[in-house]
């Protein structure tokens, strides 16, 4: 009797995977609510408020990661975020302005701009589709964009179960 032979398709696939949680920044993330420094919930005065950028703790947020917003119904100008952008730029890692989860796009977006497409130039790369972090669908999409011009094939979800996503012709 012949001994079956396990092959590891896998293995001999070629595939190359590549894992958006490796692009993953650790760092803590944030959000400077706006609200708290405007006059009875309502407006933001200006001579106040550049009282307060002067006087405040800005190194409470070295090296983290900071999403400006503001949760009330209340109208501010746009240099407001400039000037609190000014005061946080020096300590925090990153600053955007928006919720967390566009905070989160933007760390992924940096990540991904660090990456050499041409590294993957006629390579069948599958995107890991899961991970112990949370990977923004924007990130999928941006990583999409740069890949899809180079890669002989691109596929999602694990080497083992993929989702075919792109296949160039061999013309």
């Amino acid at each position: 009797m012949e001994a079956d032979v396990i092959i590891n398709r896998v293995a001999s696939s070629g595939l190359v995977t590549l894992d958006l949680e490796d692009y993953y920044h650790p760092g803590e993330r944030v959000v400077y609510d706006l609200k708290d420094n405007l006059f009875m919930g309502l407006i933001l005065k200006e001579k106040d408020f550049r009282a307060f950028l002067k006087e405040h703790d800005w190194s409470q947020y070295a090296g983290k990661n900071v999403a400006i917003t503001c949760t009330e119904d209340a109208i501010i100008p746009t240099w407001a975020y400039m000037l609190l952008t000014l005061q946080l730029q020096p300590h925090a890692h990153t600053v955007v302005y928006g919720t967390l989860d566009d905070l989160a796009e933007k760390l992924y977006f940096d990540a991904i701009a660090t990456i050499d497409p041409e590294a993957y130039r006629g390579a069948k790369v599958v995107v890991k589709g899961c991970s112990k972090v949370p990977v923004p669908t924007a990130a999928y999409v941006e990583i999409t964009r740069i890949l899809a011009p180079v890669v002989q094939s691109l596929l999602f979800g694990e080497p083992c179960s993929t989702v075919p996503l792109f296949k160039r012709s061999k013309s």
